[in-house]
């Protein structure tokens, strides 16, 4: 299902991407923004994923990079940064699923992860948001880390979560 508005040309939009599992294929979304503070968004896309790979541990990427890949072809505007739910980097030198996204683009989009759990390895950024006593950890690609911990931090919501990520979560979760 295609949000009409979602075809409109926009200059410099910012996206966050999600995809949910299902016994059958997966749904992915995407959610697309003009500012780091909107609270709402200016287009979604939801596109159901017939196949998908299995799950192959230390590879995660592997399964859910294609889906991502598939709803960002709906995108017709020109995408500022990306957004995912996890890590861009598992260590020093150990791509995640971000940076898997950000090498699939050409590397012309930074790719910001934000994860809810703590990775050992993974070099990131903490974000405390709100009244939350757990942080977010922020990783990137494309964009120093330090920034991108402070656009996170400045997207609009008074929960852990930043409102556009809990949205494109639920996408996903009722597509």
């Amino acid at each position: 299902m295609t949000d009409k508005r979602f075809l409109r040309r926009e200059k410099n939009m910012l996206a966050c991407v999600d995809v949910d599992y299902r016994p059958r294929g997966a749904v992915a979304a995407c959610v697309l923004f003009r500012t780091w503070s909107d609270a709402d968004s200016a287009a979604e896309q939801v596109e159901a994923i017939a196949q998908v790979a299995p799950y192959q541990p230390g590879q995660f990427y592997r399964r859910e990079l294609p889906c991502l890949l598939s709803v960002l072809t709906a995108v017709r505007e020109p995408l500022e940064t990306i957004v995912i739910d996890g890590y861009v980097w598992l260590g020093e030198e150990r791509p995640g699923l971000g940076a898997h996204l950000y090498e699939a683009l050409g590397r012309r989009v930074p790719v910001i992860g934000v994860a809810k759990t703590r990775f050992a390895a993974a070099p990131s950024e903490l974000v405390q948001r709100r009244s939350s006593r757990r942080p977010l950890y922020i990783t990137a690609a494309g964009l120093d880390p330090r920034t991108a911990a402070q656009y996170i931090q400045s997207m609009h919501g008074a929960y852990r979560l930043p409102t556009l990520l809990r949205r494109v979560d639920q996408l996903c979760r009722s597509g």
